[in-house]
């Protein structure tokens, strides 16, 4: 689905990563993980053929990055709606099919439009409150809406910036499976950046970590260790086990300034 093959990433003078050898299978579930600043936005960026890559190669989809770009669905960070937006929740997951096209919908297209809209909504468990305004809207509830959006156009790639942030524990738990199910039912790659690897762990395959300049990928045993970690981070992090197997990962939070100018 995607290849990475020495590949560095600039932005201005900065390098942000090098030497980047990766591959991305399909019905693959990739979490996207490391500090701030580190650059797992800009992997998305690469990706999506909106970033050129300094020195390397980038092939997305069997053609070089930004060619098939219609063929991947994409969550970008975003904040809550505001409570005053009216649009509702149907309307914009309908935009994931028109949204890019100029004047009023092509004759013909409604009926149709209208059962992938619902098809998607049905899939992602929000046809219950899809005729609300977004901005009435739970947290969790514009983010089910949300990536319906990102896949009412039957992508072959799913790439999520970031959709676990400010959600709360069950709602992160709830978007990571639903992710999963999306790769196992339907055999999309799905690539998810996120700061907390924890909601994560039980549901991904591969786990792809960014930090220092430098990529590390592999399974989540083979990565997710305490001194693999803080190495990464520079930081202390400890991986605990717990008694059902699971692994938890604990240490001291980002500090911005360390990693990013902001």
């Amino acid at each position: 689905m995607a290849q990475l093959r020495g590949a560095s990433v600039a932005r201005g003078e900065r390098t942000v990563w090098s030497g980047v050898d990766l591959d991305l299978t399909a019905g693959e579930f990739v979490a996207i993980l490391g500090p701030n600043g580190a650059g797992k936005s800009t992997f998305l960026e690469v990706l999506l053929g909106l970033l050129p890559l300094r020195s390397g190669s980038a092939t997305v989809l069997g053609a070089p990055a930004g060619e098939r770009r219609e063929r991947i669905g994409y969550l970008p960070q975003r904040r809550a709606f505001d409570a005053g937006v009216r649009v509702r929740g149907r309307d914009l997951v309908a935009l994931g099919l028109d949204g890019a096209r100029w004047g009023i919908p092509l004759p013909g297209r409604g009926a149709g439009a209208r059962g992938r809209v619902d098809a998607v909504l049905e899939e992602v468990g929000a046809l219950a409150y899809a005729s609300r305004p977004i901005g009435e809207c739970s947290g969790g509830e514009q983010q089910r809406l949300l990536i319906a959006q990102a896949l009412v156009r039957s992508p072959e790639m799913l790439l999520l910036d970031e959709p676990l942030e400010s959600l709360d524990l069950p709602n992160q738990a709830s978007v990571s499976a639903l992710a999963a199910r999306f790769c196992r039912e339907r055999g999309i790659t799905v690539v998810l950046v996120a700061h907390d690897p924890n909601p994560l762990l039980p549901y991904v395959n591969r786990v792809v970590y960014f930090g220092g300049g430098r990529v590390m990928a592999g399974s989540p045993a083979e990565i997710i260790t305490t001194e693999a970690l803080s190495a990464l981070y520079g930081a202390g992090v400890e991986v605990l086990h717990r008694s059902d197997g699971r692994l938890v990962v604990v240490g001291q939070p980002d500090t911005p300034a360390h990693h990013h100018e902001h």
